[in-house]
């Protein structure tokens, strides 16, 4: 593993059933890190996220997380190692209070310190990022707006203090502004010392914030490179999307 790497995926198979959706596919992610995968619907982003994660069968390959082989670790596992996931869905427990969503991720997934103080701690810190919040703390999430409640998915994943968040389509079904400020509050997580993995069908408005980007299509990566250089030549994005592959 290069140094700096805290994720490699290598070669991986995975898919669901006995169907195969990713074939050899890898990918590295650099510590302090923003990673974004791209691709069309179906090109298999949803399943590298959730194969890493283990919520995918691996058929083959390996994942290499702070230098260690999770590859058959369990959700949980990867979780007490510092790696979180926000799924696109079911990423909030509605019929519970914003804190009560917090209390339950600071205390099933931190291993040490797990005591009142801390979590206050941890809980103005996220409030400090998300200050919307603060006031709806004690309102069920039931009660929030779609905005509010992806604000409280990603804190529910930041006051865990983790390492790598791997985001699956955060802005989906939100407003064009309401996007803007989810991204922007995704670098913003990524600038306090998080590696992300973002996975966006937004690609104009989150190219900006990234560091590295990732082009699968059909389950395969057809293309990687840093995202200055596609920001420069946005059409070979636009080319990949329909399987017509240039270098970067």
């Amino acid at each position: 593993m290069i140094r700096d790497q805290i994720l490699h995926v290598s070669n991986l198979c995975a898919g669901y059933g006995k169907t195969v959706v990713l074939h050899d596919v890898s990918i590295s992610l650099v510590r302090d890190s923003l990673t974004l995968i791209v691709g069309p619907n179906g090109s298999g982003k949803s399943t590298l996220a959730k194969a890493i994660f283990n919520l995918a069968n691996v058929f083959a390959g390996e994942i290499i997380f702070k230098n260690i082989n999770v590859t058959k670790m369990t959700a949980e596992e990867k979780t007490a190692l510092g790696m979180q996931m926000i799924p696109q869905v079911s990423n909030v427990f509605e019929n519970l209070t914003v804190k009560e969503n917090l209390e339950i991720s600071f205390f099933n997934t931190r291993k040490t310190d797990k005591n009142k103080k801390s979590f206050e701690d941890m809980l103005e810190y996220v409030f400090q990022i998300f200050p919307n919040l603060r006031n709806r703390e004690n309102d069920k999430v039931k009660l929030l707006s779609g905005g509010e409640r992806q604000m409280v998915a990603l804190a529910r994943a930041l006051i865990t203090k983790p390492e790598l968040i791997i985001f699956d389509e955060p802005t989906a079904m939100l407003s064009p502004a309401l996007s803007n400020f989810i991204l922007n509050k995704i670098k913003e997580i990524n600038h306090s010392g998080v590696a992300v993995m973002l996975i966006e069908q937004n690609v104009k408005a989150a190219i900006g914030i990234a560091d590295y980007l990732y082009v699968l299509l059909s389950g395969k990566k057809v293309l990687e490179g840093p995202s200055e250089k596609f920001i420069k030549d946005f059409k070979i994005l636009e080319d990949a999307f329909f399987g017509k592959v240039r270098e970067v």
